[in-house]
């Protein structure tokens, strides 16, 4: 009993393979393909130029803060009572400052870029969509539970390519 089933299972094996030789494979990296695009890049820039300037405010408050810092360490005994409690006061509110002033640069960087996917994810699914069929593949593994992959079984690219045709 036990060696008939043996041998059932090998057979199968032997008949299943043919099959999965014949199966056409591929693998996305679905979101490189999102962020390589030229939309993506375009909304990079343009993100940079909008909220560069609440960095900039950010990266100031930063440095102030660290004088502040720097200014009560460096004159530690030295300085009063009243001078220390300024300082401190100071810095608190700068700290204060850059907490609340980067969730507000955070939160409004979220919403722009929760925009920006819900803008380009229908055309991203278009893209590989057509690409799906172009190619007549069975299987799509997404890029991150394969260990390693040939070049040419990689439709990241193709992807990409037709995202950026869509426009």
């Amino acid at each position: 009993m036990r060696k008939s089933v043996q041998i059932l299972v090998a057979s199968m094996a032997l008949v299943a393979t043919p099959v999965f030789a014949e199966m056409k494979i591929a693998v996305l990296n679905y979101q490189m393909a999102l962020l390589e695009s030229d939309a993506a890049k375009r909304y990079a820039v343009d993100a940079e130029k909008k909220f560069g300037p609440q960095l900039s405010k950010l990266k100031r408050l930063e440095d102030e803060a660290k004088s502040i810092q720097d200014k009560a360490e460096k004159g530690g005994s030295k300085l009063s009572q009243a001078e220390r409690e300024r300082l401190e006061l100071e810095f608190n509110q700068k700290a204060r400052d850059f907490q609340l002033q980067s969730k507000e640069l955070n939160d409004a960087k979220e919403v722009a870029d929760r925009e920006m996917l819900k803008q380009l994810k229908p055309k991203l699914d278009k893209a590989v969509e057509e690409v799906l069929k172009s190619g007549d593949y069975d299987l799509v593994l997404e890029r991150g539970a394969v260990v390693d992959v040939k070049p040419q079984y990689d439709i990241t690219r193709r992807v990409i390519e037709r995202i950026n045709q869509a426009r």
